[in-house]
C-alpha cells in the first residue's frame, strides 16, 4: 500500500477575456465546487465527473490517500497573483505536513495563465517537485485543452490528458492516471518521454470528438498505445491564451525512449495530415435564427444554436445579447436561451415576483465595447434558487449553486437568468425553472461544445453561431503578442509573426 498525496488546482485562462479570476472565484461554489481542503475532498467530490473523483475511486481501495487542497473556477482572464499564491500555498502547506509520501497526484488543467506567470501548471509542478524531491513519482491529469509546456513535461513523471470533448471522461482520466501511477510504484518506470508541439492552433468547435477529424484522431490513441506499450495524449490546446507555448501538443511515455518517440511521431504526423479537416463552418446570428425558424416549423426536435463566443466555459462574460436580440427581432416562438448572467435582473425579478413585468435593460453589464443591454418589458414567469444537481454526461453529479435565478419572457423568447456564471451544458439548467428542453422549438445555449453531450441527443440540428463575446471563434482576429512566431493562427491559416 502506497501513501499518495492528492490535490488539484484548475483554471482555463482566456487572456483576452475582460474579467480576471480572483481568490473569491475559486472559493465560492457556482458551476464548480468551491475550494475544498483536507478530508472533505474524499467526501465532497466523490461521484462527480471530475478527474480527482475518478482517481480517488480507482486508488482508495489499495492505497492511503492524503488529501491536500483542490480548487477550480469558471474560465476567465488571468488568475490573480493573490489567488495563485494562496491556493498553491495551501497545497504545499498540506503536502509538507504530510511528508513523507510515496507519490503525488494533481488534478490540473494545463492552460492556467497568471498575472505574474505564463505557465501556471509548470510552476505548480516545480514547487511540488521541490517539496518532494526527485525520487518521488509525480503524476497529473490534464484537460484536453492544456497548453502543455516543456517545464510541465520536465517536472512531472507522467501527464495524461482527457480524450473527449465534451469532457465526459474527466473521472475516467483520473482513474487512468491512477492505474499508470500504480504501475510506476510497482517498478514499471516510463523511462522514455516524448513531447511534440504542433504548428497550428485548433479552434474549439473543430476539436469536438463527436465530429471529424477529432473523433478519428482520438480513436487512434488506444491503437498507438498498444503498439508501443505507451501512454499517449493529444492535448489540443486552448487558443485564446497569449503565451509562447499556446497550442496543441502530443505526449508519449513508454518503457524506452525509442518507443515514446515512435508513438509521438506517429500521432503528430496523423494530426498534421488532417489539418485542413479542422476548418468548420459558423453562422451569423441573423442567418442562424432564420434557418432555425424555417427548420423548426416541421421539426420534431429543437433546433440548437450554440452562442459560441459568449461561452463562460471559454472566458466569455455570458451576458452578451447578440443572439438573443436576433431571436427577438425575428419574433421567434417557443425559443429559450440559457444562461444569461445578470445578477441585477435576477434580483429585480425576485423582488417583483412571478407574473410581474420588468422594464429593464437585460444583459451586457460586463462592459464589452460596443455592446448594450436589450431593452424591453419582460414578464417574470418563474423563479429559482439556483441549486440543482446536473444529470447529463458532462456535469454529472455536480451540484450547481448559481444564486437567484429567473425565467424571463419577451414575446415568444424565454431567457434563463442567473446570478453566477456557468455554461449551459446540462438540461437541468432549464428544468430548474420549469422548462422541458426537448419540448422547445429553438434552444440557444451559451456554450461552445460541452452542451453536445446532453443536448445532441434531443437536437434536430446544431448550428455554431458567431455572436459577440470574448471566447473568439477565429483566432486570426485576436491581437497576440507573446505567441511563438510561425504558429498558424487557424488551420491552414496565416502564421503569427510571418
Amino acid at each position: 500500500m502506497a501513501r499518495i498525496a492528492i490535490g488539484g488546482f484548475q483554471h482555463e485562462t482566456n487572456t483576452f477575456a475582460p474579467i480576471k479570476a480572483d481568490y473569491r472565484s475559486f472559493v465560492e461554489p457556482g458551476g464548480w465546487p468551491g475550494l475544498t481542503r483536507g478530508p472533505a475532498i474524499l467526501k465532497t467530490l466523490i461521484g462527480m465527473n471530475l478527474p480527482i473523483a475518478g482517481f480517488i475511486e480507482a486508488a482508495r481501495g489499495g492505497h492511503e490517500l492524503v488529501p491536500l487542497a483542490w480548487a477550480q473556477a469558471t474560465p476567465a482572464a488571468h488568475v490573480t497573483e493573490d489567488a495563485f499564491e494562496r491556493i498553491v500555498g495551501a497545497i504545499l502547506e498540506d503536502l509538507r505536513a504530510a511528508l513523507p509520501v510515496d507519490a503525488v497526484y494533481l488534478d490540473l488543467h494545463g492552460a492556467m495563465v497568471c498575472e505574474h506567470l505564463e505557465d501556471g501548471e509548470g510552476e505548480i509542478l516545480a514547487r511540488v517537485r521541490d517539496a518532494i524531491g526527485p525520487g518521488v513519482p509525480l503524476a497529473a491529469s490534464l484537460d484536453l485543452h492544456a497548453n502543455v509546456t516543456p517545464r510541465m513535461v520536465e517536472q512531472a513523471d507522467l501527464l495524461i490528458a482527457y480524450r473527449t470533448y465534451p469532457h465526459i471522461d474527466m473521472a475516467g482520466t483520473g482513474a487512468r492516471t491512477a492505474r499508470y501511477l500504480e504501475s510506476i510504484l510497482a517498478g514499471r518506470r516510463m523511462e522514455g518521454r516524448a513531447y511534440r508541439k504542433l504548428p497550428f492552433l485548433i479552434p474549439l468547435q473543430a476539436g469536438c470528438t463527436m465530429t471529424e477529424p477529432a473523433r478519428s484522431l482520438y480513436g487512434r490513441l488506444d491503437e498507438i498505445e498498444a503498439d508501443q506499450s505507451a501512454s499517449v495524449s493529444f492535448a489540443a490546446g486552448f487558443g485564446p491564451a497569449d503565451i509562447w507555448e499556446c497550442g496543441p501538443a502530443v505526449l508519449a511515455y513508454a518503457p524506452t525512449q525509442a518507443a515514446a518517440d515512435r508513438a509521438a511521431d506517429t500521432l503528430s504526423a496523423e494530426i498534421q495530415d488532417r489539418e485542413a479537416d479542422f476548418v468548420s463552418p459558423v453562422w451569423s446570428p441573423e442567418d442562424a435564427v432564420a434557418h432555425a425558424m424555417a427548420r423548426a416549423a416541421g421539426a420534431g426536435k429543437p433546433m440548437v444554436l450554440a452562442d459560441f463566443q459568449d461561452n463562460p466555459g471559454g472566458g466569455g462574460s455570458s451576458d452578451t445579447v447578440g443572439l438573443l436580440t436576433a431571436l427577438v427581432a425575428r419574433d421567434a416562438q417557443d425559443a429559450a436561451l440559457a444562461i444569461l448572467f445578470d445578477p441585477e435582473a435576477a434580483a429585480a425579478a425576485h423582488r417583483a415576483g412571478p407574473g410581474a413585468t420588468l422594464n429593464i435593460g437585460l444583459g451586457a453589464k460586463s462592459g464589452m465595447p460596443g455592446h448594450t443591454p436589450l431593452e424591453g418589458t419582460f414578464e417574470v414567469e418563474r423563479l429559482g434558487d439556483g441549486c440543482f444537481t446536473c444529470t447529463g454526461p458532462f456535469a454529472r453529479g455536480r451540484t450547481m449553486e448559481l444564486g437567484p435565478m429567473a425565467l424571463l419572457r419577451l414575446g415568444g423568447v424565454r431567457v434563463v437568468v442567473a446570478s453566477r456564471k456557468t455554461q449551459a451544458a446540462d438540461q437541468e439548467i432549464f428544468r430548474h425553472l420549469g422548462i422541458e428542453p426537448s419540448q422547445q422549438k429553438i434552444l440557444a445555449l451559451k456554450s461552445s461544445v460541452h452542451f453536445r453531450a446532453d443536448f445532441a441527443p434531443i437536437a434536430e440540428e446544431i448550428l455554431v453561431v458567431k455572436a459577440p463575446g470574448a471566447n473568439a471563434i477565429d483566432y486570426s482576429e485576436l491581437s497576440y503578442r507573446n505567441l511563438r512566431p510561425g504558429v498558424r493562427l487557424m488551420p491552414m491559416g496565416p502564421a503569427f509573426g510571418a
